[in-house]
């Protein structure tokens, strides 16, 4: 840790600090000028700063600006003896992290010093995580799987469809298709096709010419001129009108199109991204989109796993998720317990990662204190949590287990399961005719021999 910085013109408040910082495991550093903090500061910096806001040959308020200007997430404390209202709102406005007014009791400084430096900690802890943040946070296996597919295609123009949940993250893998591909450097389109109702649609796919309707009063370019020499995203193409299927063929087979009331074919090169929750498959069958369409956007399928199956990533979306919304709102970020977590991390999450960036904005404003527990979360979640497990028998719960140990890639599934249903039916077992082996043993349909060597290797305290 840097050490505290004590500026202050009077001899006795600066004895007084290092007597009281002395006393605990914080280094320090006083100076008795401005100039002189300044020279050290194009040396070294501190943790934090604890400055006197008038001196004879400077004022605390410059060096505040100066720090602030250079080092903005150091806290400054402003000390002074003139406790106005003016003086308590230019430190504030210029930054301050907390104003001291002369004389102050001494343990109450030092308890300011010590929370200035723990945000002083968390500040450059929450930079370096948004520094290093990914544009797209997984390490789950099933995660791993998308990220290798994405890398293969880096060099590609190829067509990709994509298949996942709602709110699974679609338009975040579109995009990143995009930004590592030879396409980078050119636009971006998304339209969620679904959104946008269907006599409009069509304009906002291939644009209009003037009069072409009524409210036309000027031409129009659409989406696919929009995303020239770039990328289309359209999501939930599976809802896409039968009549626009048709036009959306065309484009994909040659690149030509017609604005809505345009007589003059135009000709654009698009890389088109889509996606759907739905089994287009099954469509296709029930007749609701083309088939031949079907097999133009499959040439590359990717399938982005629900937030279920890749479990492992929960804690690190809703530290990401938290820390997003706290700066948004200009707030310190909540802080999750281990049973909350835990709690959050058992979630079915049926509106997969959407749902969950919802909870931690939820939290951000309506959870009562910095620390976040069980009690503290939405009521709505706790209730589709226990109306989850309640409808849901044990076999049910069993497959969802196992396969969420699949996706994280666990080894010996079977075997870790298989001993445990052992030891769940033998302690069980063994409790209900209160330690009687020979009884215990005849109702699960075993010998007593067995079951003695199985109490052995499963490790059971009767």
């Amino acid at each position: 840790m840097k050490p505290i910085w004590i500026l202050d013109d009077d001899k006795s408040i600066r004895w007084v600090f290092e007597k009281a910082l002395a006393r605990t495991d914080m280094e320090f550093k006083t100076f008795s000028s401005v100039a002189e903090a300044l020279n050290a500061l194009n040396r070294e910096q501190p943790q934090v700063v604890v400055s006197d806001i008038r001196m004879p040959n400077g004022s605390g308020l410059d060096f505040l600006a100066e720090v602030k200007q250079r080092y903005p997430d150091i806290p400054v404390i402003i000390m002074t003896a003139y406790s106005d209202l003016e003086s308590a709102v230019a430190a504030f406005q210029g930054g301050a992290f907390e104003y001291l007014a002369k004389p102050f009791d001494v343990d109450q400084a030092i308890d300011v010093i010590k929370r200035a430096v723990e945000e002083s900690m968390r500040q450059a802890v929450e930079n370096v995580t948004l520094e290093e943040s990914p544009e797209i946070i997984g390490q789950a296996p099933a995660m791993q799987e998308v990220f290798r597919a994405i890398g293969r295609l880096s060099r590609s123009h190829a067509t990709v469809l994509i298949n996942g949940e709602s709110g699974s993250g679609k338009e975040l893998v579109a995009s990143a298709l995009h930004k590592h591909s030879p396409r980078a450097d050119k636009p971006f389109i998304a339209i969620n096709t679904a959104a946008i109702p269907k006599d409009l649609l069509e304009s906002e796919l291939f644009g209009h010419e003037r009069g072409a309707f009524t409210g036309a009063a000027a031409a129009r370019r659409g989406r696919f001129e929009q995303a020239d020499n770039g990328t289309l995203f359209l999501d939930e193409i599976g809802d896409m009108p039968a009549d626009l299927q048709t036009r959306l063929l065309r484009v994909l087979s040659d690149g030509q199109f017609y604005r809505v009331g345009g007589h003059q074919p135009l000709k654009v090169n698009v890389r088109v991204i889509a996606a759907t929750h739905q089994d287009l498959e099954e469509r296709v069958k029930l007749g609701l989109f083309r088939e031949d369409l079907f097999h133009r956007l499959n040439v590359i399928r990717l399938r982005l796993p629900p937030l279920r199956e890749r479990r492992e990533d929960i804690p690190l979306l809703t530290k990401h998720f938290l820390a997003q919304s706290a700066l948004q709102l200009g707030v310190e970020s909540k802080q999750l317990s281990a049973a909350a977590l835990r709690y959050l991390t058992a979630v079915n999450w049926s509106g997969n990662v959407r749902q969950l960036e919802n909870v931690c904005h939820w939290l951000t404003v309506m959870a009562p204190g910095q620390n976040v527990d069980v009690a503290d979360l939405p009521l709505e979640l706790k209730e589709d949590t226990a109306k989850s497990t309640s409808t849901n028998s044990w076999q049910e719960a069993l497959a969802a287990d196992v396969a969420d140990a699949l996706n994280r890639g666990e080894q010996n599934v079977l075997e870790a399961r298989a001993k445990d249903f052992e030891r769940v039916m033998i302690v069980k077992a063994l409790q209900h005719t209160d330690g009687r082996r020979i009884e215990a043993a005849n109702q699960l349909g075993m010998g007593r021999n067995t079951l003695t060597r199985k109490i052995q290797e499963l490790g059971i305290d009767e």
